[in-house]
């Protein structure tokens, strides 16, 4: 077996796959940079194996997969559709030697579009968050919100990771607060890990507005169980189409990814505030999310429970959302499971179940606004907005009423 990555070689998501892949007695992967890939290297040929690992976390492959003739400022929230558009053409380069992508790249063309990967989701019947029509500002946003009579929604960059850009918004009549990762200034929007809370319309209208440009995605924002004095979500890995890790993020607002100081909750005490039922009924899910990125090794999936434990949706799949450090199962962390997958046929298997690559499909994806969590028959116990003292340390109150 002859394994290569693509990445960028000083990133610990790297060292940690490389790690892997000596640890199961096997050569050690060739690192392809992926300043390499995007400068003219030859790409893998036939016989390799390929892992596309994140272009993230270096500033000139990022100015390269812009296009650009100057550096991102540190943070900056800049250009992210012609990232996305770098990152489609950089995989279509590394796929065209022959070689086999662990990550397809029809799959990551979806899992990198917000809106896309909604809609797919919803097609194949995934329980996901409603969302709104396409919009491309304030005044759009806002007309949409009171449409729907909605006054609780995230807004997300279509192109974004890591909670950058994403506005986790709550308006009532006239009042609006928004917690959110940009720290604005008059030249440029950055991305902070200490989120800010505006309550200012004309400050939030001028954030929604600049990030509009990127390219949004907008969904009724769910009320999520909590544990403790904490509202808490999932990141769960999936390996060769079956959840195998998770993590449970705890926030006291509604930001949960952990990189933004918040911690991570207890795993069993989760599973026992959800009951079994209801966490098979998770993992199902998460199966059948994997299932829609049948040639894809591995997808990260941020999975919330909602109040009350019985209903759960999936908000986000996460093209390299394997990195959960510490995180064991049987003694292996994620990236162990995955070269266990490549070497005991697993993968194999699931990819002859897969058959031609999803980019060669005519599966109907559903439009913007179809996708939603199926609303409770009557008799059926329904997710109510949290009260001011019920929400206290869990959710943002809509402009504290």
């Amino acid at each position: 077996m002859r394994l290569t990555v693509v990445g960028n070689p000083d990133n610990r998501r790297v060292g940690l796959f490389t790690r892997a892949v000596l640890a199961a007695g096997l050569p050690r992967p060739e690192v392809l940079p992926w300043l390499d890939v995007l400068t003219g290297a030859a790409p893998p040929g036939p016989g390799a194996l390929v892992r596309v690992d994140s272009p993230g976390e270096d500033a000139e492959v990022d100015r390269l997969l812009r296009r650009s003739a100057a550096p991102a400022r540190h943070g900056e929230l800049i250009g992210l559709a012609d990232t996305y558009a770098g990152l489609l053409r950089g995989l279509d380069r590394v796929a065209a030697g022959g070689a086999e992508l662990l990550n397809d790249p029809a799959d990551v063309a979806v899992l990198c579009d917000k809106r896309r990967c909604h809609a797919r989701l919803a097609a194949a019947g995934v329980p996901v968050p409603a969302a709104l029509p396409a919009v491309h500002g304030w005044a759009q946003l806002r007309a949409a919100m009171a449409a729907a009579r909605w006054s609780r929604v995230f807004v997300k960059p279509a192109h974004g990771s890591s909670a950058a850009g994403v506005v986790a918004l709550a308006v009532a009549g006239r009042r609006v607060q928004a917690v959110t990762t940009v720290e604005a200034t008059p030249d440029g929007l950055f991305n902070s890990l200490r989120p800010r809370r505006y309550t200012d319309e004309a400050e939030v209208a001028a954030i929604v507005d600049r990030i509009a440009g990127e390219g949004l995605h907008v969904e009724r924002w769910l009320p999520k169980a909590g544990l403790g004095e904490r509202v808490v979500d999932l990141r769960v890995v999936t390996v060769a189409g079956r959840p195998t890790h998770a993590v449970v993020r705890a926030a006291r607002g509604p930001l949960t990814n952990l990189h933004l100081g918040n911690a991570r909750g207890d795993l069993a005490e989760l599973r026992a505030a959800a009951g079994p039922v209801a966490w098979a009924a998770a993992m199902e899910t998460c199966e059948r999310v994997a299932g829609c990125f049948p040639r894809t090794l591995q997808v990260g999936i941020d999975l919330m429970f909602l109040v009350g434990w019985r209903r759960h949706a999936v908000a986000e799949v996460n093209a390299f959302g394997d990195l959960l450090p510490g995180v064991l199962t049987d003694g292996r962390d994620t990236y162990a499971e995955q070269v266990r997958a490549l070497t005991d046929g697993r993968w194999d298997r699931c990819r002859a179940a897969a058959g031609p690559s999803r980019g060669d499909a005519t599966v109907r994806e559903a439009s913007p606004g179809e996708a939603t969590v199926r609303e409770p028959s009557p008799g059926e116990a329904t997710v109510r907005e949290p009260s001011r003292e019920d929400a206290a340390g869990r959710e943002v109150l809509a402009c504290g009423v």
